[in-house]
């Protein structure tokens, strides 16, 4: 199955006191999604953003609005974040008991349903879910902030593209990603490429592209 490589740069790293020029700058540069890492303070060690900001990001968002829910608990907040506007709403499996409903619960609200996996948390423990899910998230750093160092999560993508086999799940790979190590999630079978700092770096809503060339860059060293 052809799946193709989709960048969905992380407004994490973005101007935040500038997020509507932003979003359209990397859209106008080639993003394919945007992606929104939602943090509570809880789970994670930081706390970013609630539903009223993803509904105020939705506007200026044309392409797909990828949301990563870094919270729990999960499931009292589905309805807030579709109705926010998200298309895609990821949970981590390590938030709750209950994923599988949790799963269930976003597809429901018209969404397509994420599943996201920390560094420390085997492929194995989202086996009995590939069913509900539409994308699963492989944290390639620890949680919680930007700018972090890639952990090799290789040998676990592959585990994952595996298991899968013919189901339309998609792999996206989330922390430290940049073009030394993407060609590497990419050869194992990831398919969304979150980026952060990699696309910011260097560039504005004044200077675009380099935007643009940093995608390009990454685009690049996986064909190459």
């Amino acid at each position: 199955m052809t799946r193709p490589i989709k960048i969905a740069p992380s407004i994490l790293s973005a101007d935040f006191a500038n997020f509507g020029a932003e979003i359209r700058a990397i859209e106008s540069q080639g993003a394919d999604w945007v992606h929104v890492d939602v943090m509570d303070g809880h789970f994670v060690p930081n706390l970013t953003f609630g539903p009223p900001a993803v509904k105020a990001f939705r506007p200026h968002v044309t392409t797909v609005m990828d949301v990563h829910l870094m919270i729990t608990p999960v499931d009292a907040y589905i309805d807030a974040y579709a109705t926010a506007g998200a298309d895609i709403l990821t949970a981590h499996v390590e938030a709750g008991p209950h994923p599988h409903r949790t799963l269930q619960a976003i597809r429901a609200a018209g969404m397509k349903a994420g599943i996201a996996l920390n560094p420390g948390t085997p492929a194995d423990a989202v086996e009995h879910l590939l069913d509900l899910a539409d994308l699963v998230c492989v944290m390639t750093v620890n949680p919680g902030f930007g700018g972090q160092s890639f952990i090799d999560m290789t040998a676990k993508i592959a585990r994952l593209r595996e298991m899968i086999g013919d189901r339309e799940v998609m792999i996206e790979i989330d922390g430290g990603v940049d073009p030394t190590t993407a060609p590497l999630v990419v050869n194992a079978g990831a398919n969304v490429l979150v980026a952060g700092s990699a696309v910011f770096r260097g560039g504005s809503v004044d200077r675009p592209d380099v935007y643009g060339e940093n995608m390009r860059a990454i685009r690049d060293a996986v064909t190459a």
